[in-house]
């Protein structure tokens, strides 16, 4: 049977995680990264870089558009194009990297206020350009009580932590998820310090990568994977599909 060839346009947090899965897959994937943090620069912004990325692509050389996002604070909305789109049925990369959105719910159902670390996001996760701040840094997981002091002093290091400490009042836990890729010995090491830095609980848990790798292989189950038809959108579901396509504009 002849392979298919695929267009796959990932944030680059997942990085590492996809040259593997790609590596691995039965057919022919072109990869494209885009800028990491495109979901904290609002829903409309990262749309538009992300068409923009699609619009590129030529759809006689391709059997289908792969996008290995999540709903990710509906960035994705509105998103189409002349061949069929695929998208996993997830709200984040959490859900990527934990292999199922069963795994995340069980997990985060259990641990509730947990923030995760993975190989990309301890590598390449952006603190913003000022204009554009990343998650991370709006709410200060990415430095520590020290640094803190380093740039600002004790006194008022003292005191940006306490005021950050309301941001931060939903997370008592770091996470690390090991996907088999990179350096996970050093990156649970540090994350585990960051969590006693910020007297928080700390676990490492195995990832998988189920998910990508059935993107990538053209195994689109209906129940993990939205296949939008040629010239429709993407649109939130707002159920636990996560995502549907629709006919009209958005």
């Amino acid at each position: 049977m002849p392979k298919k060839r695929y267009k796959v346009i990932a944030c680059e947090i997942l990085f590492r995680e996809v040259c593997l899965c790609a590596a691995l897959s039965r057919q022919i994937v072109d990869l494209q990264f885009m800028p990491k943090g495109l979901h904290d620069i609002g829903e409309q912004k990262m749309a538009a870089r992300l068409q923009s990325e699609i619009d590129r692509t030529d759809p006689a050389r391709y059997d289908a558009i792969l996008l290995v996002y999540g709903l990710c604070n509906h960035g994705v909305r509105g998103l189409g194009a002349p061949i069929p789109l695929v998208i996993p049925r997830a709200h984040d990369c959490i859900t990527l990297l934990l292999g199922s959105r069963d795994a995340y719910r069980t997990y985060f159902d259990a641990r509730p206020g947990t923030y995760f670390k993975s190989p990309g996001w301890i590598e390449r996760d952006a603190k913003g350009d000022g204009e554009n701040p990343s998650i991370a840094t709006q709410l200060g997981i990415d430095r520590t009580y020290a640094e803190y002091v380093a740039q600002y002093g004790e006194e008022n290091a003292a005191y940006l932590v306490e005021q950050l400490g309301d941001w931060l009042r939903n997370y008592r836990r770091l996470a690390y998820i090991d996907t088999g890729t990179g350096d996970p010995d050093g990156d649970r090491l540090a994350t585990a310090e960051q969590a006693r830095e910020k007297s928080w609980d700390f676990e490492a848990l195995k990832g998988d990568l189920a998910l990508i790798r059935q993107l990538f292989d053209g195994d689109w189950d209906e129940q993990d994977f939205l296949v939008v038809p040629p010239h429709k959108h993407i649109v939130p579901s707002f159920d636990a599909c996560v995502v549907t396509w629709s006919d009209g504009t958005v």
